[in-house]
């Protein structure tokens, strides 16, 4: 396994900012997962997104993986395969601001758009990640107000 090798869980409600927050801040370094990227009908998406994983950390690539990750239950195989193949994993907590998400998710259209009850039921599942999970660092992402976004550790 190449140093330098992380897994990026990207931990938040639906039209938090996760995905903008990768493309502006990851996507140069680090391989993209995401369940949001499979075709609607796929069958077996969690099996899927986890090969796609152990592929990117097998060659030795950093991967993200952008889903709302909401508990343990999700990100704890994304943890577990991380350290098995030697990489380090990286929380980035989207701290919930529930107006905002469903402001923003309002203003998708089609696939985009989740109906607001998926965004709540998430709310309910929603766990601040720790190193107690696993995880080698935790770093909060907010807006920065100005376009951009701040992670801190």
């Amino acid at each position: 396994m190449a140093i330098g090798v992380d897994v990026a869980v990207l931990v938040g409600l639906q039209a938090s900012g996760k995905s903008t927050f990768y493309a502006r801040c990851l996507s140069g370094r680090y391989a993209l997962v995401s369940k949001d990227l499979f075709p609607r009908g796929a069958r077996n998406k969690q099996q899927r997104q986890m090969r796609l994983v152990a592929e990117h950390l097998a060659a030795g690539r950093p991967v993200a993986v952008d889903n709302t990750n909401p508990s343990p239950q999700e990100w704890g195989p994304l943890v577990e395969l991380a350290h098995i193949h030697g990489a380090t994993v990286t929380a980035y907590w989207f701290p919930p601001d529930v107006a905002g998400s469903l402001r923003r998710n309002a203003a998708r259209e089609g696939r985009e758009r989740v109906p607001d009850v998926g965004v709540l039921t998430t709310l309910k599942r929603l766990r601040k990640p720790s190193p107690a999970d696993g995880f080698d660092e935790v770093r909060q992402v907010r807006f920065d107000g100005r376009g951009g976004f701040e992670a801190r550790g």
